[in-house]
């Protein structure tokens, strides 16, 4: 049923200390609806797996296209590391789904054979901070590409917002992680669990479908960062640990 467990999925985050954490059928099964809705993913589309399987972002890349009826493309081991050999896949196979951590990105956008990779219709992003410039140099190299900018935890089904920064008039510091998926929400907090006012500073809570059990043999951890929620009887929140601002612009 939707709340049996679906996964278990070690991180480190930024303490080393390797933790499981429990994803329930709900939180991937919400996950994988709304990036089919969000991408319009087909049977045609042919999306490149190149995300190691022990990574939260691989759950998404196999079960989403197997869902319409779409094959995926299993890169070759090692393949992930290799720039030139991303590049001349996505030609060789005609892929039309990819994804690279900015960090990768730029250096796809040196390969000389990138912008010949006309069959991608999205690319997606995230894992670090997306700063304008990227932005801009991917829609000069590929102006038929959608570029979309996601951010999450493996606590809450790997992807809890997102954004399309095309046609964004750029603000200050790096592109926005954008707004909650479908049935999430996400909350900048003050350490009393406060909403902060429009642009000051908070730690980012997500609540919502998408959050997990908690963490595997963990109930210490499990009770510190997964939290009751004072905006809806029954629900809780995921603390990130992130610090995070509204725009104005919501």
């Amino acid at each position: 049923g939707p709340d049996h467990l679906a996964y278990v999925i070690y991180t480190s985050g930024s303490t080393g200390k390797p933790k499981g954490a429990m994803i329930p059928h709900r939180g991937i099964c919400n996950r994988v609806l709304w990036m089919i809705d969000h991408l319009r993913l087909t049977a045609e589309d042919r999306l490149f797996q190149k995300t190691a399987t022990t990574f939260d972002a691989s759950v998404w890349k196999f079960l989403a296209p197997l869902v319409v009826g779409g094959p995926v493309v299993l890169a070759r081991p090692g393949g992930e590391k290799d720039t030139a050999y991303h590049a001349s896949a996505i030609r060789h196979y005609g892929i039309t789904i990819t994804n690279a951590v900015p960090t990768e990105l730029r250096a796809l956008l040196l390969e000389p054979g990138f912008a010949a990779c006309t069959s991608l219709r999205h690319f997606v992003t995230g894992g670090e901070a997306v700063d304008w410039e990227l932005v801009r140099e991917f829609e000069r190299c590929l102006p038929g590409t959608e570029l979309g900018h996601y951010y999450g935890a493996t606590e809450a089904s790997d992807v809890s917002t997102s954004m399309d920064p095309a046609g964004i008039v750029p603000g200050p510091g790096p592109v926005p992680i954008g707004r909650p998926l479908a049935n999430t929400r996400v909350y900048v907090l003050d350490p009393e669990l406060r909403p902060v006012p429009v642009g000051v500073v908070g730690e980012l809570c997500i609540g919502g479908v998408g959050l997990g059990r908690g963490y595997l043999n963990r109930p210490e951890l499990t009770a510190e960062r997964f939290v009751t929620s004072p905006f809806a009887e029954g629900e809780r929140l995921y603390r990130t640990g992130d610090l995070a601002r509204w725009r104005p612009d919501g």
